[in-house]
Parts: C-alpha cells; sequence; structure tokens
C-alpha cells in the first residue's frame, strides 16, 4: 500500500540505496529477485483472489462464496468487492469505486468484472493470456499540467530515435514525473509543444509517462 511504499523510499533514501519510482516497479522487481530475503524486507502484501490445488474441501459454486471463505480462513481478501446483476450493476460499481480512487491505500488502474458461477467460467475457459469469464474496465489515466522544460533524444538499442520531455517534477498516477515519452517527430510536431509551455502529462496504462499536449 502507499503508507508501506513511502516508509521504503525514506529508508531506501537513508541508506543510499535504490528509491522507487512506484509501487508496481517495486513488487515486479522483488518477485523478480533471485535473494528471497531481499523481497522478505520489503513490506508486500497481496489479495487471495483464486483457487490452486484443492484437497479435502468442497468447493463453493461461486466466486464469491470461494472468496467469502478465503477471508473466514484469515487469509486476505479484497472488501471493496459486490455481486451485481446485469450491465447498470456493472457501471455504479465502477463508479463508485471510481469516486473513491483516491482514497484507496493502494494504487488502481481500473476493476475487473466476473461471471460469479464457477461452472459457467469452465464452460468459458481460457484464452492465451487471460480467462473469457473476466473482463477489466479501465479508468482514464490521471493527468496533470507542468513545464516542459527542454526535449532530449535517445537512442535505443535497435537504432530508434526517440524524443523526451524534460519536465519540471509533477505528482502523477502516484509517482513523481520529471521525464516523459513524446514518441517519435511527428508526435512532436502535431502537439506542437515548446520549451516552457505548460503541457499536460499523464502515465499510460498508469505506467509509462506520456506529454498529452499543450494545457489550454
Amino acid at each position: 500500500n502507499r503508507e508501506d511504499f513511502e516508509r521504503l523510499n525514506k529508508r531506501q533514501h537513508a541508506s543510499a540505496d535504490k528509491v522507487f519510482t512506484n509501487p508496481r516497479n517495486l513488487v515486479a522487481g522483488s518477485v523478480r529477485q533471485l535473494d528471497a530475503g531481499i523481497s522478505a524486507q520489503r513490506p508486500l502484501s497481496f489479495f487471495a483472489y483464486g483457487l490452486g490445488e484443492v484437497h479435502k474441501w468442497k468447493i463453493p459454486a461461486r466466486h464469491s462464496e470461494t472468496l467469502d471463505t478465503l477471508g473466514k480462513f484469515g487469509l486476505p481478501v479484497c472488501s471493496d468487492r459486490v455481486v451485481v446483476h446485469g450491465a447498470e450493476g456493472l457501471i455504479k460499481f465502477h463508479r463508485d469505486i471510481g469516486a473513491r480512487r483516491e482514497q484507496l491505500p493502494f494504487d488502481i488502474d481500473g476493476v475487473v468484472y466476473k461471471v460469479n458461477r464457477l461452472d459457467l467460467q469452465k464452460r468459458l475457459g481460457f484464452r492465451a493470456r487471460e480467462p473469457r469469464w473476466a473482463v477489466a474496465h479501465k479508468y482514464l489515466p490521471q493527468e496533470e499540467t507542468t513545464v516542459l522544460l527542454a526535449i532530449d533524444v535517445q537512442v535505443g538499442r535497435t537504432g530508434a530515435v526517440t524524443p523526451v520531455a524534460r519536465l519540471k517534477p509533477v505528482f502523477v498516477g502516484g509517482a513523481t514525473v520529471t521525464n516523459a515519452t513524446l514518441h517519435n517527430e511527428d508526435d512532436v510536431r502535431r502537439k506542437d509543444v515548446w520549451y516552457g509551455d505548460a503541457v499536460v502529462v499523464r502515465r499510460a496504462g498508469d505506467v509509462i509517462p506520456e506529454v498529452v499536449g499543450v494545457a489550454h
């Protein structure tokens, strides 16, 4: 959560270690650590949301009942969940969570709708990377205004040239942003951004900072 993330970064800074840009990067790096001792020092947390192999337990008929039971077992389960019927109920839930998004103790980029009956989940099955019985409904990226200080050019390992905006630091989407992609020369010309302009910045997919355009 955000408080744990801020405490960890203060500790990292005090010991002259790497400061993390956002919780997502921290978690991704932690679970890939070859040294489990390093991961154990980080305040990671999780929500239980599904089952692996099950022995000697009759699985409930619905996903919501499974989560309720996992919670009774003492496992951490997200409390911001409801069972609804029809599109109107889904949209209301999406709107309600969106209104409370900034007050949540952790960052989110959307909500997930799931078919509740497990027998229907089994019938629907999976595609290569995701189930057919669940779909994410994302929120629009959060946007903030800052000042464009300069435009540098980066050359990637394949030789691709990418203009990068150097920005007056701005906090957007749960992280402080100082650089943002401008994609290519055509993108710079289309957005018509110049040094000293007030520009709108967002984090595409709540991850990659990008300049949307000049603030009006």
